[in-house]
């Protein structure tokens, strides 16, 4: 077998690299999922994933936006709110995410030999 050469490498590392950037650490992928489930604002966010503190999803939020995963509405009245809705370029995740959903289970059956407590499927 012929050994691929640096640049060959590089080309298939990139992309994946550049992915991991916009997506990748602990909360985005939850944080949009739950955004996919109809969590529009800040604290409906921040209360359906547990362990998210408010500083972290505020700067995951503002990530994403930059990312162009969200659109971060100001809505006007009295308290003002924010709502927080994908877009049509995050939902292009929805088959990767439902690939890491089903991996996820079979390396959960495989590791422990049990599945998750309960089918959380969603629709992207």
């Amino acid at each position: 077998m012929k050994k691929k050469e640096h640049k060959e490498c590089m080309s298939a590392l990139l992309p994946v690299r550049d992915t991991l950037d916009v997506i990748g650490g602990k909360w985005k992928l939850l944080i949009l999922i739950s955004i996919w489930e109809g969590n529009k604002h800040f604290r409906e966010i921040e209360r359906s994933i547990p362990k998210l503190s408010t500083k972290v999803l505020s700067k995951e939020l503002k990530d994403m936006e930059e990312n162009q995963l969200i659109i971060r509405t100001v809505l006007n009245g009295f308290p003002v709110r924010t709502e927080y809705t994908p877009t049509e370029h995050s939902k292009t995740l929805g088959k990767v995410i439902l690939e890491l959903q089903n991996w996820g289970v079979n390396h959960r059956k495989k590791i422990f030999g049990v599945m998750p407590e309960k089918d959380s499927s969603f629709s992207a």
